[in-house]
């Protein structure tokens, strides 16, 4: 490279020239434009946001936040039902949130207006999942699976009327154990009421029924009753109504409404009023007209044979066979199953809460054909915690106790009396995480000591490691117990051990 020395003299005075040119207009007018950029930012930062007109922070309608107690109350109840699902011998699955809108109309029928429907993007017309049972048959069909035991918790979403005070929300969370496969009648059925009366057994909600029923006793009922065929589906949605209108209500929908005869109606009264054990179904296959529908009868040989297998489950007094019961959604085949709590956790002259159903369940046969392009059936049975309702139990019954919840699971807390001993507090609360304990510390530099204690008690931290100036030049730590404000000196280098004997006897 040439060095200025080496130029000539009229090539360095044209190069000297053109550093001392005058600065272009273009120049400054940009230097200009980026200097009133950078003042505009910062007029704007200091300017507040403009209010927007009618807006109101809110979440959408039948929706709701968890705070971190609530969190807690329901990570409980999902732990526990998961167990129980373990326990039965149940793998996990997880499917979209999201499923090609025909797929899901086809199967729900009468229900398919409460679906949330997507816009069209990229082709595909979609819908947000209605439950948990219809994507899992779209899942069986779609692996070519003949045989699975599976259980699922997610969100799922109805667009219908939610009741807040009674746990019915538009978005809610479903946990799901199902059994898919060609088994000898009734033994699926019978583990699935009895991993239903486990759930609401240990929850201990109160005392609670669980109504059993079957899709061919409801469906040879309405026809020796005189409904039509074609009017069986939406017959069979005014009838599981019952849990909530009177009968007399219910007997308004279905003749005004839905154009059956009184005569027809009053008939259709007369079963959907009975109740009770074993001894029923004995009863109804004496009955004059159930005993001439073939449906019915098989119906009600596989009811008598569940509530024998329920009977060495020991679960056989919280079986109730209900002929009120039958489950509006299309897809059930056979026994139909529904759990109510019979009394609510309130105190003494109040009114008892009305949840409605806690759990839910049945038999869908054909569900997979549904799918399946060949056809190919897969029998399934399973059942449905509604957990939103069990949170709802739980939330008031704490209420009334007045139970504290912990939000966080820390053990220990590192604290300091003194200035200057964060490198110290990092050191100790490193050696507490790589051990596999919970631990805590303030962030920040130089914090004070009662406020650090006043922390760990708000908190209910078990265990303070305190270190100071004395404690560091001893070679010791002292472990406070916060419930019982006792201190004692530990070694530096057996701290994590006497923490982890301590936590081990708590």
């Amino acid at each position: 490279m040439l060095q200025p020395g080496h130029l000539p003299r009229r090539a360095l005075a044209a190069l000297i020239g053109q550093f001392l040119r005058p600065v272009p207009a273009a120049c400054i007018r940009a230097v200009g434009s980026h200097s009133q950029v950078a003042e505009a930012v910062s007029t704007s930062q200091l300017k507040p946001h403009p209010k927007k007109p009618n807006f109101i922070i809110k979440t959408p309608k039948g929706t709701r936040d968890l705070n971190p107690q609530q969190m807690v109350v329901r990570e409980k109840i999902l732990d526990m039902v998961i167990r129980c699902f373990k326990r039965h011998g149940a793998k996990g699955l997880d499917t979209p949130a999201i499923e090609l809108k025909e797929m899901l109309t086809e199967k729900y029928e009468e229900h398919s207006g409460l679906m949330y429907d997507l816009e069209d993007q990229g082709g595909e017309l979609l819908s947000l999942r209605y439950d948990l049972t219809v994507p899992f048959a779209r899942y069986l069909a779609m692996n070519k699976l003949k045989k699975m035991k599976r259980y699922q918790v997610g969100k799922v979403w109805r667009r219908e009327s939610p009741t807040i005070v009674q746990g019915r929300y538009r978005e809610f969370c479903q946990c799901d154990f199902d059994i898919a496969g060609q088994y000898d009648p009734m033994i699926p059925d019978a583990e699935c009421l009895k991993i239903m009366y486990e759930i609401l057994s240990g929850l201990q909600l109160g005392d609670f029924l669980i109504k059993v029923n079957d899709r061919r006793i409801v469906d040879g009922m309405f026809a020796v009753c005189g409904v039509p065929e074609s009017k069986f589906r939406t017959i069979c949605t005014s009838v599981d109504k019952l849990d909530k209108m009177s009968w007399k209500d219910v007997r308004q929908e279905m003749v005004a409404q839905k154009g059956l005869t009184p005569e027809v109606a009053d008939r259709i009264g007369d079963y959907v009023q009975c109740h009770g054990g074993v001894s029923l179904v004995e009863q109804m296959f004496q009955d004059p007209r159930i005993s001439h529908s073939k449906q019915a009868l098989e119906g009600l040989k596989d009811l008598k044979l569940l509530f024998e297998y329920l009977t060495l489950f020991g679960i056989d007094d919280k079986i109730s066979f209900d002929l009120s019961l039958a489950r509006g959604l299309d897809y059930y085949t056979g026994v139909i199953y529904e759990a109510v709590l019979l009394q609510s956790p309130t105190q003494a002259g109040e009114e008892p809460l009305n949840v409605g159903s806690v759990a839910a369940g049945g038999r869908y046969d054909e569900l997979v054909a549904m799918f399946d392009p060949s056809g190919q059936k897969v029998p399934c049975v399973g059942l449905s915690i509604g957990v939103e309702r069990i949170f709802y139990i739980v939330e008031q019954k704490m209420k009334i106790s007045g139970e504290k919840v912990r939000t966080t699971e820390t053990q220990v807390f590192v604290a300091t009396p003194q200035k200057n001993f964060l490198r110290e507090r990092l050191k100790l609360i490193s050696e507490l995480w790589d051990a596999g304990i919970k631990a805590e510390m303030l962030y920040k530099n130089n914090p004070k000591l009662l406020a650090q204690l006043h922390y760990c008690e708000n908190s209910g931290i078990p265990l303070v490691v305190i270190i100071g100036e004395q404690e560091q030049k001893e070679g010791v730590i002292k472990l406070r117990s916060v419930a019982t404000r006792e201190e004692e000196t530990i070694k530096r280098e057996n701290f994590v051990a006497e923490i982890q004997k301590r936590l081990s006897q708590s």
